[in-house]
C-alpha cells in the first residue's frame, strides 16, 4: 500500500471510534476528527491517483464526515419509542459502521499496488520500448492480406542513472489486460492498479559502461500473458548485466496496445475451450501459432542486431553483445522459445519453464545448452492439470532432456504452480489464499528461479561457472537437481 492510502485508512478508523465511543464533555472536541478523513482522501487522490480498491474507504470517509456533522452540528432529532429501540438504532448503525470500516480496510490489503523485489545485482536498471513491423510478414490473425506482422519488445538494461530519475510505472496501460482479467475470471478494471506500481527501471537512462557490450536475453511470454509478467526477473537478470527484451505477441498477449492507441486483445480461438486450460483450437494452436511466434523471436532478433548498429534513441548503439544470445520462457513462451532456438542457432542457450515441447523439437532435439525448471507430476495434478497434460509436460521435457547435443539441466521445484513461473504471486495475498499459487512461499520459488536462470546463463553466455549448476544445491536442499 502507499503512504497516504495508509493515512486514510488509519484515520477512517481514528474517526469511527471517536464517533461511537462515548466521550465526556471537555474532550468532546475528539469527535471533530471524523472530518479529517474527507480531506485526506482528496489528497490522496490527487498525490497518489485514485484506484477502485480504495473506492470502499473513499466513501467510508464521506460517511463519517456526514455522521461528525449530524452529530455535532446539526440539531439532534427526538428519537420516538423505548430506549431499547433506540439503542437497537445506534446498535445498527455502529454494527454497520465497523463492517464498513473492515470492508474498507481490508479490499486495498488484499488488492494492493504492490511492491517488486529489490534487484541484487550491481547495476541500475534502464527500459524501453520498441515497435517493430514485419514487412516480410502478412499477420495470419486477420483477414486482411495486407496486414503486416507488428510486436512491441520492451527492454530492460544495464544503466547508470540519477538516482533521482523517475522509475517506469510496470504497466502504462491497464486495458491491455483485461484479457488476462476474464481469462481468470475477474472483471476487466481488476489489474488497474498495476500503473501505480513502481519498478526499478528508469526510462531511457543511459547504459552502464562497466562493460562494452552486454549479452542478450529473450523472453516469451505465456498465452494470455503480457511483456512485464516476469518484471521481477527481467531486473534481476539487468541488474547482473544482460539485456533483457521481452516480446508482447500480440492476438496471443492478453493485450498489445500499439504507439497509435490500437488495441489487440487476446485471439478467441486460443481461448480455453472445453477442457480448462487448453486452447479452443488446439490444432491451430500448435501447427500454426507456435511456429509464426518463433518467427517473431527470429525477426526480434535480426531487428536487435540492426539495433545494434543503429539505435534511433541512440542508447543501445553498439552496446549489445549478439554473439551471446540467450532465450527463456514459460508456458507458451517456453513452446515458442524451444521453437525459435530449434530454427535459428543464433540462440546460444536456452530455458523452458513449466512447458511440455513441440513435436519437432521432440523429434530432433536441441543443439544448445538447454535447462528445464518446472516441478514433478504431483504438484501438477495438485493445481487441477489433466493427466493427459501432465503426461505430455513430463514425457517431453524428459525426451528432449535425455538426447540433447549439449549440457542439460533439469530443476524440479516442489510446490510450485504455474503462476509462480511470473510476476503473480506479489500480486496479492488472495493468490496463495484462492490456491492459484503453489503451497511454496512465493519469494522462496522466485529466488529459486532467478537463482538457476542467472546461473545458466551466467555460465553459458559470460563462461561464468557456478557451484549452483555442479550438483545437488546445498542452499536449495527442496529441489530436484539432474544435469548431463
Amino acid at each position: 500500500m502507499r503512504l497516504i492510502e495508509i493515512i486514510l485508512l488509519f484515520a477512517n478508523l481514528l474517526a469511527f471510534f471517536a464517533l461511537v465511543i462515548p466521550l465526556q464533555r471537555p474532550i468532546r472536541w475528539v469527535r471533530y476528527l471524523a472530518l479529517v478523513p474527507l480531506p485526506i482522501t482528496g489528497i490522496q487522490v490527487l498525490v497518489e491517483g485514485s484506484r477502485w480498491g480504495m473506492i470502499p474507504a473513499y466513501i467510508m470517509s464521506g460517511i463519517l464526515f456526514v455522521a461528525c456533522l449530524a452529530k455535532n452540528i446539526v440539531r439532534k432529532p427526538k428519537l420516538g419509542g423505548t430506549s431499547m429501540i433506540r439503542r437497537l438504532v445506534s446498535g445498527s448503525a455502529t454494527g454497520l459502521g465497523a463492517l464498513g470500516l473492515i470492508v474498507s480496510s481490508a479490499l486495498p490489503i488484499l488488492i494492493p499496488v504492490f511492491h517488486l523485489p529489490q534487484p541484487s545485482g550491481p547495476n541500475q536498471i534502464g527500459t524501453l520500448t520498441y515497435h517493430w513491423v514485419d514487412k516480410t510478414r502478412s499477420e495470419i490473425f486477420t483477414d486482411n492480406p495486407n496486414d503486416r506482422r507488428e510486436i512491441m519488445v520492451q527492454i530492460w538494461y544495464p544503466a547508470k542513472g540519477n538516482l533521482s530519475s523517475p522509475y517506469a510505472p510496470y504497466i502504462q496501460e491497464t486495458d491491455s489486460l483485461a484479457s488476462l482479467a476474464h481469462l481468470l475470471g475477474f472483471p476487466g478494471f481488476i489489474f488497474d492498479q498495476f500503473k501505480y506500481v513502481q519498478t526499478h527501471a528508469i526510462p531511457s537512462a543511459t547504459v552502464s559502461t562497466d562493460e562494452s557490450k552486454y549479452p542478450v536475453l529473450i523472453f516469451s511470454a505465456g498465452r494470455g500473458g503480457f511483456r512485464q509478467e516476469s518484471t521481477h526477473m527481467f531486473e534481476e537478470l539487468a541488474s547482473h548485466g544482460y539485456i533483457v527484451a521481452s516480446i508482447d505477441h500480440p492476438y496471443t498477449s492478453s493485450g498489445v496496445v500499439f504507439p497509435d492507441g490500437r488495441l489487440i486483445s487476446l485471439d478467441s480461438r486460443l481461448l480455453p475451450g472445453a477442457q480448462s486450460g487448453i486452447p479452443a483450437d488446439r490444432e491451430f494452436f500448435d501447427n500454426i501459432v507456435i511456429p509464426y511466434l518463433a518467427k517473431d523471436v527470429i525477426f526480434a532478433l535480426d531487428q536487435l542486431t540492426a539495433l545494434n548498429q543503429s539505435d534511433p534513441r541512440r542508447i543501445l548503439t553498439g552496446r549489445l553483445d549478439l554473439k551471446n544470445v540467450g532465450m527463456f520462457g514459460p508456458s507458451m513462451g517456453g513452446l515458442v522459445g524451444a521453437e525459435a532456438s530449434y530454427l535459428d542457432p543464433r540462440l546460444r542457450a536456452f530455458i523452458a519453464m513449466d512447458v511440455h515441447m513441440p513435436a519437432n523439437v521432440v523429434r530432433s532435439g536441441l543443439k544448445q545448452p538447454t535447462m528445464f525448471i518446472s516441478r514433478e507430476a504431483k504438484w501438477m495434478k495438485m493445481e487441477g492439470w489433466s493427466k493427459e497434460d501432465i503426461d505430455k509436460t513430463q514425457i517431453t521435457m524428459r525426451s528432449v532432456y535425455k538426447k540433447l547435443s549439449k549440457d542439460g539441466y533439469l530443476v524440479l521445484i516442489p510446490g510450485t504452480f504455474h503462476v509462480n513461473f511470473s510476476d503473480a504471486p506479489l500480486f496479492s495475498p488472495l493468490m496463495s489464499w484462492a490456491g492459484l499459487t503453489g503451497p511454496i512461499d512465493g519469494d522462496r520459488a522466485n529466488n529459486i528461479i532467478d537463482s538457476y536462470t542467472l546461473a545458466f546463463f551466467d555460465k553459458y553466455l559470460k563462461d561464468i561457472p557456478s557451484k549452483l549448476l555442479d550438483g545437488p544445491p546445498k542452499q536449495y536442499p527442496e529441489v530436484h537437481f539432474e544435469k548431463r
